[in-house]
């Protein structure tokens, strides 16, 4: 099991410049967990695709489906106080947090692809390149 942050999630179902490494991480590790807000950053990622025509609104609820499918029985609340705790002191936001807050509860890595969780927090976020390529350690 990892955690996976919700760009992950978002280049495994929409053809873009990381799908083939999202796709490689989902093939050695399928079981994928979350923080439960993953769900509605990822209406927040399908919204422009809907708006500029380049989805019909078929076509994006098929896409939360898959994901909701592909994340079902592994989606976590966290504690707000935790949460807040760490915003505070990493100076990343709560919605970041929380995907860190998960791998560490779940004492997984958290895959991802964001620059800035990977250096602000390398004992628990490692690149969805590496973990894909199979990097010893993780």
């Amino acid at each position: 099991m990892i955690v996976v942050d919700t760009n992950v999630v978002a280049y495994l179902l929409i053809p873009g410049e990381h799908t083939d490494v999202a796709r490689a991480v989902f093939a050695r590790d399928p079981v994928w967990a979350a923080p439960l807000l993953w769900r509605s950053e990822l209406r927040n990622v399908l919204a422009p695709y809907l708006r500029r025509g380049d989805m019909d609104v078929v076509h994006a609820t098929m896409v939360q489906a898959l994901a909701e499918e592909c994340l079902l029985g592994r989606e976590h609340v966290m504690e707000s106080a935790a949460v807040l705790e760490l915003a505070n002191t990493s100076g990343r936001s709560a919605y970041d947090c929380e995907f860190v807050m998960v791998a560490r509860v779940l004492r997984v890595p958290l895959v991802t692809f964001d620059r800035q969780l990977l250096r602000t927090f390398p004992e628990t976020a490692v690149s969805a390149s590496v973990f894909a390529a199979g990097s010893p350690g993780r």
